[in-house]
């Protein structure tokens, strides 16, 4: 009786150890895609450029004339952050300027 009584207390403890929680991989934001990037020309329209890349992740109100496009990626189980950005900045409706500075994949603690 004993033993059997040790045997189930050694499977139960090894099947319980393989628990834990699962950690999904975190994704938000924009995907920013390189090709569509390096298709963005100046003098586009904010309706082209919308098409080609989607609605901005971030429009100030205060600056309505800059949108901002940032993706975040984190594994799941991991503390490590990457993270990118685009800024296009629109001068009476047309794209002026394309700030690719912080597209590079950045990594965060």
């Amino acid at each position: 009786m004993r033993t059997i009584l040790i045997l189930i207390s050694t499977f139960l403890f090894l099947s319980l150890t393989a628990c834990s929680a699962y950690k999904i991989d975190i994704q938000q934001g924009n995907t920013i895609e390189a090709d569509k990037l390096n298709q963005l020309k100046a003098g586009m329209s904010k309706q082209q450029v919308q098409f080609l890349m989607g609605t901005a992740m971030l429009i100030d109100p205060f600056h309505p004339q800059r949108w901002e496009y940032v993706y975040s990626f984190r594994k799941g189980g991991e503390d490590i952050m990457k993270r990118k950005r685009v800024t296009l900045t629109f001068k009476d409706g047309v794209l002026a300027k394309i700030d690719k500075s912080q597209f590079k994949e950045k990594t965060f603690n």
